[in-house]
Formats: C-alpha cells, structure tokens, sequence
C-alpha cells in the first residue's frame, strides 16, 4: 500500500512529494478501508505544495483532497462491500487504501462513471454556486468568465447551459479556443486589451450581469469594464499570481463591485441539507451525463511525481487523476 506523502513544501512541487509505503492499522467498528479508484490533482493541491495556497495542511501531510473509492473492509457496520463512496474532503486522498469513519462515507450510484465523480466534490460546486449566490440570474442572460478552458471553466458552462445562461467565455490563447468551443460555449474570446469592446459586439450591449475571475492581475480590470452597469465581479483564484487590479472607472462610474468566492469558507457555513442538495444536484447531472470534464491523464499513485509535474505544467487539455 501506498501513499503520496510530503515532509516539506518548495518551488517544484514534484520535488517534495513521494509515495511511500504503508500498513494499514486494525480497524474500529466505525472505520472502513477504502480503496481509492481515482482522486484529481487541483490547482489548488499543487499550490499546497509549494506553499502558496491560503490554508496549509500542518506537515507531513498526504496530498489530495478529494476523489472516489470502493469499500473492501468494514471494521463494524456500513456501506456494502464494492460500494463507491466519496471520500471525506481533505483526508489525503493521493493513497491507494484509506483509513475512513463510516459515518463520513457519502454512497454514490455504482452505475457512474467512477473518474467524473471522483472530480465533484470541488470544481462542480464551485461553478455552480458561484452561479447562484451573487447574481439573480434569469434565463438568455449573460454570464461572462476567463479561465474558461479550466476545470471549474468547464463546469461552468455546462451548469450555465443547465440551467438557460448564454456564456462569453476568454481564454489565453487561441489554441483553446476550439476546445471551449466543444464543451457547449456561446462565445470564446482571447483575452487582450479589446475584450470589454468584444463582448459588447458579442452580447448587442446586452452586457453580462455576472463575470467569473479565475486569473487576478489585469484581466479582472478586463472583465470589470466588461459587464453590465452595476454588475457583479466575482474572484475565485490567481492564476496570474498577481493581485486583482480594477480601475477607478468601474468601481466608481459603472458602480461594479469585486466580491470573492472560496468553497472551504461556503462548506464552513453552509448546513448539512445543502450541502447535501447541492451534491445531490451535481450527481445527478453526472448520472445523466449532462456533466462532465475532461482527462489529460491517469497516474498511479507510485508515479505522483510525474503526476505532479504534469498538473503543474501549463496548456493541458483536461485533468491529471491519481488512480489506485
């Protein structure tokens, strides 16, 4: 058995990282060993490792923090041996077996497909609530979003299409655009300093009401001058690693405003019944297959080196898994 274990965090995150053998102790009543059958590597999971996300783990630590696996153990009662489970966020999920309270075990349908559940727990929600809580957003309206080829990007536009959101998709270069286009994108545009007068072409001065910020730096200005007068800026990420930048103009002419999105806060305050509907919802998206993302790539958990530095490596079409 195996783990992906780090002691330490620095610049080059496959450099801290390896996979490490490991037993597994006697299980309580109300433990269960589960075998992992997939678990993401996140932009969030690489920061962790160089040190530069906002919540650090205390070291060692176990990369992973979300994924699926099958029951192959019970110490008492629970779930049904070969059930699919989610794994509890934030356990360590890069690890071919895991230790879990039974009660912390959330069943999902056998029938799914496995590796597009193992990803739900994050990117989903995180597109759909950010959809939700900060705009009343109606059907034919305007949603507009960078990073649009990223995982949380994709979901998005598939939520967006759900439920009747026309979406204006930016992307870096033009060697996405084609993909974004793929996935049910209304409008794919590059990113650059004409965007806001793109948008208004692409919309006919029907100006979005709510713009998604995965980036930071300049491109959250771009997308400030690009929605509608009063309209809802919302950051979730800085993948430019650089501050959000507005200018005077939108705040205080076009009366914009810049709010932020950070799952772990909205599991913090959210009650257990929606949390659990907003999971119901996305599962049955993905049961329907009505809601997906692509994968670049599969890595066992002896290679998470090559797995990290494949996440960690720009211009790739789709997610890196961990598998068992």
């Amino acid at each position: 058995m195996l783990k992906a274990q780090y002691k330490v965090r620095g610049k080059i995150p496959q450099d801290v990282i390896e996979a490490v053998e490991f037993e597994v102790p006697e299980l309580a009543e109300d433990e269960a060993l589960v075998e992992l059958i997939a678990s993401p590597i996140n932009p969030s999971d690489v920061l962790t490792l160089t040190g530069d996300y906002g919540i650090l783990p205390p070291l060692p630590a176990i990369g992973g923090n979300e994924g699926v696996g099958k029951i192959v153990k019970l110490g008492g009662k629970g779930p049904a041996l070969g059930q699919t489970v989610m794994l509890p966020v934030g356990i360590g999920t890069w690890s071919t077996h895991m230790v879990c309270k039974t009660a912390q075990l959330i069943p999902v349908p056998n029938e799914a497909d496995p590796k597009q559940l193992a990803m739900m727990t994050i990117n989903p929600p995180t597109a759909l609530l950010m959809l939700e809580e900060f705009v009343d957003l109606k059907p034919g309206d305007w949603v507009i979003q960078n990073a649009a080829n990223s995982g949380v990007g994709s979901y998005l536009i598939q939520l967006a299409k759900i439920k009747g959101l026309k979406t204006i998709n930016v992307v870096r270069r033009e060697s996405a655009v084609e993909g974004v286009k793929a996935l049910g994108a209304d409008v794919v545009l590059v990113d650059g300093p004409k965007l806001a007068k793109e948008v208004a072409s692409a919309t006919g001065d029907n100006l979005p009401k709510l713009a998604i910020d995965a980036i930071g730096g300049a491109a959250t200005d771009r997308l400030a001058a690009s929605v509608a007068m009063g309209g809802t800026l919302v950051n979730y990420g800085l993948m430019s690693g650089e501050p959000c930048q507005v200018s005077a103009t939108s705040f205080v002419f076009r009366d914009v405003t810049l709010k932020g999105f950070w799952l772990a806060r909205w599991f913090r305050n959210a009650t257990p019944e929606k949390q659990m509907a907003v999971f119901g919802q996305i599962t049955k998206y993905i049961v329907e297959g009505k809601l997906q993302t692509k994968i670049h790539a599969e890595y066992p958990v002896s290679e998470i080196k090559h797995a990290v530095a494949a996440a960690a490596e720009g211009g790739r079409d789709g997610k890196i898994l961990v598998t068992g």
